[in-house]
């Protein structure tokens, strides 16, 4: 019994970080989407922002402070890695926004080609980091990965000692301030489209472009600001992965595409509501590792087990498709261009 409880620990919080990742990919994608823009470059973002948020400190901690011989400053690091994520990645929202809503290119084929162009930019600058660095795997920004991961341990511990097999002090207070601030965010984004005047004619523009233009909505604006923000908190996603999960250096396996999709899929698990990516991102980390915890499984079956979160995701989106809920459809007019003179 203890054993079961002990591995059942170890899955959740594997799943709590391996979930963090998708969350934030999603909550940055749902923000999109609400305003109608359908993008799925989000896995390129993600791979924009990680390796801007890793050049940029890796260019603070291991060359300008190296050179002068001062210690890095904590504060610095968190704040330079994280807005470099940030712009970067708001960045490949800018030209999302410039070619779908300027140009009025497809956004699926758009979105498309931002993966591939954001996925070859990371390897490319992550393949000259480590030649930088001195080889493959010498990335490495280990004063800035310890700040992300940062937590209490004598917090942990004191919980742990009191709920034993349990462990509830690991569970719940062993992780960096990053898986904080992600559920936070999905929160505070829902009240922002719900209760707020400016949420509320977001949800306009992406529910009936014309409707809100006719009313006097700057439609254009919304459109830009929303694709750019959300882009911005997707990148969130990719650095997350490399200062928490990957401990602060670079890999080029393609892991950060594969949580790219898999943070697409959770924007239709959880029906396009920010909150409901918190439960779903750490069950979709609970499906993906499932696997290290059941024994005799071949590779093959490993894999099928891989693909748990896709096939939750379809099943959903039969299971809303069928019951045709207003409020669990995808806005109106997602993935729609807007030509105004049309109206």
């Amino acid at each position: 019994m203890f054993g079961f409880i002990s591995s059942f620990s170890t899955l959740l919080h594997s799943a709590i970080i391996f979930g963090t990742v998708i969350m934030l990919g999603a909550i940055g994608e749902i923000v999109t989407e609400k305003s109608g823009n359908l993008n799925l470059g989000v896995p390129g973002i993600m791979y924009m922002g990680a390796i801007a948020g890793l050049a940029s400190t890796f260019m603070y901690e291991n060359v300008y402070c190296a050179n002068l011989g001062i210690q890095a400053n904590d504060f610095l690091c968190v704040i330079i890695c994280l807005g470099s994520t940030f712009l970067a990645s708001a960045l490949g929202g800018l030209l999302f926004s410039f070619l779908t809503i300027t140009l009025r290119a497809n956004q699926n084929v758009t979105g498309l080609t931002l993966t591939i162009l954001g996925s070859g930019i990371g390897n490319f600058f992550g393949g000259s980091l480590n030649k930088l660095a001195g080889g493959v795997g010498q990335v490495s920004v280990n004063n800035t990965s310890r700040i992300f991961r940062l937590y209490s341990n004598k917090m942990v511990e004191a919980l742990d000692s009191v709920t034993g097999s349990f462990k509830l002090g690991t569970l719940f207070f062993s992780y960096g301030f990053l898986t904080y601030v992600a559920i936070i965010l999905a929160i505070l984004i829902l009240l922002y489209l719900n209760k707020t005047r400016m949420g509320l004619s977001l949800r306009a523009v992406g529910e009936n472009t014309a409707t809100a233009d006719a009313t006097g909505i700057n439609v254009t604006l919304y459109k830009y600001l929303a694709t750019c923000i959300g882009a911005g908190i997707s990148g969130l996603g990719g650095i997350y992965y490399i200062m928490v999960y990957i401990k602060g250096t670079w890999e080029n396996q393609g892991t950060i595409e594969a949580l790219g999709w898999l943070a697409v899929a959770l924007v239709i698990f959880a029906t396009w509501r920010t909150v409901r990516t918190i439960w779903g991102a750490y069950l979709f980390g609970m499906l993906y590792w499932a696997y290290f915890y059941i024994p005799g499984l071949t590779r093959s079956s490993q894999e099928i087990f891989k693909m748990a979160p896709y096939l939750v995701t379809i099943f959903v989106l039969l299971m809303v498709s069928m019951r045709k809920k207003k409020e669990s459809q995808p806005p109106g007019s997602l993935g729609s261009a807007y030509f105004r003179e049309e109206r």
